[in-house]
């Protein structure tokens, strides 16, 4: 019995090294950032690269809001990415509603042309997509940025998923008291759908908040960039500012690393029930 027990306490001491070490990795790059922000120029670029060396300043983040403007570039992302994200959730889940409970002629087939969409890259209808925001005259504009991402595949299915799982009779119930079918979308079966809709929320959040090529060719000027095509301008032709964008990457995350601490129940009890059914 004494040595069944040293093996179980020898297992969970190994899992729990190993598990540490995972997180060290995983975390290692979010600390290498933090602490390069804080870093003079010449201590980033030294040979070999250590992670604490040199002398620590606040030098970066002062620099960066007279360099580009940030409080600009942050209010075009909050726009940008809040707006889609309610957009795109709104639509997402009343075509999720429609194609997991309605019956209408086509339905499949046209499930899998929505899903098709997910299988091509964004690069191939790049272009296309630049000459139809530039003939509609919105180019530069919150609704040239807005509008072609009014919703998603991804979003589509999740939420398809997620109605799946949820029991007939919720529906039945519904239409038993005279309820019709958006009443029964909105007021029964959207609220079971919580964590789902919190999820996807985040997910469109965070995906509208980190893309850079998608609002770097729809935008011209910085009165519309978002901070990822702001901060690469630092990226220039033979000389990269390292501190400023590491300064402006962590101002960037803050965001999002509040609005998960906020909502990760929901968000990882929606990834686990959205793939319940297919």
């Amino acid at each position: 019995m004494r040595q069944r027990g040293w093996k179980k306490m020898g297992g969970q001491a190994l899992s729990l090294v190993v598990l540490l070490f995972l997180v060290f990795i995983i975390l290692y790059p979010f600390i290498w950032m933090l602490v390069t922000s804080f870093k003079a120029e010449a201590d980033i670029v030294a040979y070999p690269p250590r992670l604490f060396s040199g002398t620590f300043s606040l030098d970066a983040y002062r620099d960066i809001w007279d360099r580009i403007p940030f409080l600009t570039y942050y209010k075009n992302t909050i726009i940008f990415a809040l707006s889609v994200s309610v957009i795109s959730l709104t639509f997402d889940t009343m075509a999720g509603y429609a194609f997991a409970r309605m019956d209408f002629p086509g339905k499949n087939v046209l499930f899998l042309l929505v899903m098709g969409t997910m299988m091509i890259p964004f690069q191939v209808v790049m272009l296309p997509l630049f000459v139809e925001v530039f003939k509609l005259g919105l180019i530069n504009t919150y609704a040239g940025l807005i509008l072609p991402r009014a919703t998603s595949a991804f979003g589509i299915f999740m939420m398809r998923s997620f109605f799946i799982s949820l029991p007939k009779g919720l529906e039945e119930a519904g239409r038993i008291d005279g309820a019709g079918e958006f009443r029964i979308f909105w007021k029964i079966m959207l609220p079971q759908c919580k964590a789902a809709v919190i999820s996807l929320f985040i997910f469109h959040f965070m995906a509208q908040w980190n893309d850079l090529l998608y609002p770097l060719i729809l935008t011209t000027s910085d009165s519309k960039k978002t901070l990822p095509a702001g901060l690469a301008t630092f990226m220039g032709t033979h000389v990269v500012e390292y501190g400023l964008i590491m300064a402006g990457a962590c101002l960037s995350i803050l965001p999002i690393f509040i609005l998960y601490l906020f909502a990760q129940k929901q968000f990882v009890q929606g990834i686990a029930m959205s793939g319940m059914k297919g």
